[in-house]
């Protein structure tokens, strides 16, 4: 976790309406929070006339050395906490952040439009992109229409028809990964949801345009590889993406939800095992506690990864951009024995 001096953003001012959001507290965050609270506390005295700034100095160097204490040294299982807190930035708020001119496109001219997948064109400075994310709510309202980030097939099939679009105007794509996984009901299964999701991992190996994948926050299975195969895949620090969540392999493997700590540890999913492993090609770095403390800084940082990434990929001919995407995702899991 970086402690960095904030300089003035260069990104628009953006709101994000949070409410209640923003006062969650993880579990292990809660040595922070009173800390932060008897600060509060003395200094709402000293608006009273009280002189309290020597206490309020010694707590401030207590709290700074609390949160070094937690944040530095954050398990997977925290981590995956972090990436599911509920204030934390979704697509919609990077592509507001970073976005000029951004235009949704509705539908996959099968079914009906998915909630849960925002698609649409705009501009990343003076570059024209196409841009493709799961969007979560941040109320039970439009979780219920997003489904919570879930996307149906008619959203993975919505997503490759803007892909191919795209692809035939040489536009690059950028893709955010915010998913706990495909949504799972029956409906989805009726209309071809393994498939719609085997189709996209196929195609979009074929697709000649530079795709650049950021995972921001929950980057659960199939559900996230489904718009996720591309040439450069980066991971937010608090982020994770894994084959199958912590809770899920828990059940599996030792029947119970309580130990999804030691599955987090086990399945290796934060930015850092992921770059061992050459999963990822890079983790984008977020302030101290997560991205919901500084969106404008975590959008920086993932803009300066974005615009790297594509200055060197469309430099490529479309046969080697794909013939290198291609053997990206051959390689992995590629393992030797004596």
């Amino acid at each position: 976790m970086k402690e960095q001096k904030k300089a003035p953003s260069k990104l628009k001012p953006v709101n994000i309406s949070l409410g209640e959001h923003s006062k969650v507290i993880l579990d292990f965050e809660q040595p922070i929070a009173e800390l932060e609270k008897k600060i509060k506390e003395l200094k709402d005295l000293t608006e009273g006339g009280m002189d309290l700034g020597e206490e309020i100095s010694t707590l401030e160097e207590k709290l700074q050395q609390a949160q070094k204490d937690v944040y530095k040294n954050l398990t997977p299982w925290q981590r995956v906490q972090l990436a599911r807190h509920p204030a934390r930035p979704y697509t919609l708020d990077y592509i507001n952040l970073l976005i000029e001119d951004f235009v949704e496109i509705h539908g996959d001219r099968l079914y009906g439009d998915d909630k849960a997948i925002i698609a649409g064109f705009g501009r990343l400075g003076s570059r024209p992109v196409c841009v493709i994310g799961q969007q979560k709510g941040r109320d039970t309202k439009e979780n219920l229409m997003r489904m919570f980030g879930s996307a149906h097939p008619e959203g993975y099939r919505k997503a490759l028809r803007i892909m191919r679009l795209a692809e035939k105007f040489n536009v690059p794509i950028i893709t955010f990964i915010d998913t706990p996984g495909a949504y799972p009901g029956l409906g989805a299964e009726e209309r071809g949801q393994a498939n719609a999701i085997a189709f996209n991992l196929r195609e979009m190996a074929d697709v000649a345009s530079p795709i650049v994948t950021i995972v921001i926050g929950e980057g659960g299975s199939g559900g996230a590889l489904g718009i996720a195969v591309a040439d450069r895949v980066f991971v937010l620090e608090n982020a994770y993406y894994s084959v199958i969540s912590p809770e899920g392999c828990a059940a599996i493997l030792w029947k119970s939800n309580a130990k999804a700590p030691d599955a987090a540890a086990a399945l290796k999913l934060t930015a850092e095992d992921l770059i061992k492993l050459g999963v990822i090609d890079g983790m984008v770095e977020e302030p101290m506690g997560g991205a919901h403390h500084d969106a404008g800084y975590v959008a920086e940082k993932i803009k300066e990864k974005i615009e790297s990434a594509l200055s060197e990929l469309e430099k490529l001919p479309a046969e080697k951009l794909l013939e290198e995407r291609y053997q990206k995702f051959r390689k992995m899991g590629v393992f030797h024995e004596k």
